[in-house]
């Protein structure tokens, strides 16, 4: 969990790269629970930046979290929630993006945005996002009264769970094939490796979210940390580590934080 010195590291960060910085993008399956998570949302706000809170809504049922969702509304954060199939048994879930439809979120002319986001049940490609999203707006405003703004569809990435999972299954090869074969140059135009950094737990730096989890740090051997660096501009132009995992992000209509990038 990350220590309240990389987190004010960060900080500093952001102070130094204010100009050429737009969002802090905060994410680890339910950042919420995180000690520094607020003090991160209230000075990154502070400094005039964009909050991306990456949650699973569940967490806003958890004892202890009952303010959780007003928070992130008074400090306009913009909330991106995996909901991976609108069923009864993400009910759960469900409730949580309701909370948020209670705090404004996801609601005409509040500036609360909600968005979802959508993973391929098995071994495909996602489908384009301008189809799905109206069946999508459509099942949970009818049927679980929860709103959003627009639907992420982003392909599973051949790493940890999903990689074991294929490897079990025996289809990891033609799952690797099926992303090569769909490579698509425009897609990489857009890739969060290009414009983002990934900072891990204990202050490491990343090309993404993916390189964090498969522990790929930086190329460059004297920015491994936000310890290393005075400023993000030190960054800007360094090679991007890579792997076989990236054709995931550059496959379709590809894959990036803000959902296709193409």
């Amino acid at each position: 969990m990350m220590s309240r010195q990389v987190a004010e590291r960060c900080v500093q960060l952001m102070e130094a790269s204010a100009s050429s910085l737009s969002t802090v993008d905060i994410t680890g399956g339910a950042p919420e629970l995180m000690p520094q998570f607020r003090y991160l949302v209230q000075e990154a706000r502070r400094l005039g930046l964009q909050v991306i809170d990456r949650c699973n809504l569940t967490v806003l049922l958890e004892p202890g979290q009952e303010d959780t969702a007003q928070f992130l509304a008074d400090h306009q954060v913009r909330v991106v929630a995996s909901l991976p199939c609108y069923s009864a048994e993400n009910v759960n879930t469900q409730r949580g993006g309701g909370m948020l439809n209670a705090a404004g979120y996801g609601q005409p002319g509040s500036g609360l945005h909600l968005d979802l986001v959508y993973n391929p049940g098995g071994a495909f490609l996602a489908p384009p996002q301008s189809k799905l999203e109206p069946a999508y707006k459509q099942e949970l405003a009818e049927h679980y009264r929860v709103t959003f703004n627009s639907l992420l569809c982003l392909n599973n990435m051949p790493i940890k769970r999903w990689a074991d999972q294929l490897v079990k299954e025996g289809k990891l090869e033609e799952y690797m094939r099926l992303l090569v074969d769909a490579f698509n140059p425009a897609a990489a135009e857009g890739l969060m490796c290009r414009d983002t950094i990934s900072v891990g737990w204990d202050g490491r730096l990343y090309d993404c979210d993916f390189n964090q989890q498969l522990e790929l740090g930086l190329p460059h051997p004297q920015h491994r940390t936000v310890f290393d660096i005075d400023s993000l501009a030190e960054l800007t132009g360094g090679r991007i580590a890579l792997g076989s995992h990236c054709f995931g992000c550059t496959a379709g209509a590809g894959s990036g934080c803000q959902g296709a990038t193409s």
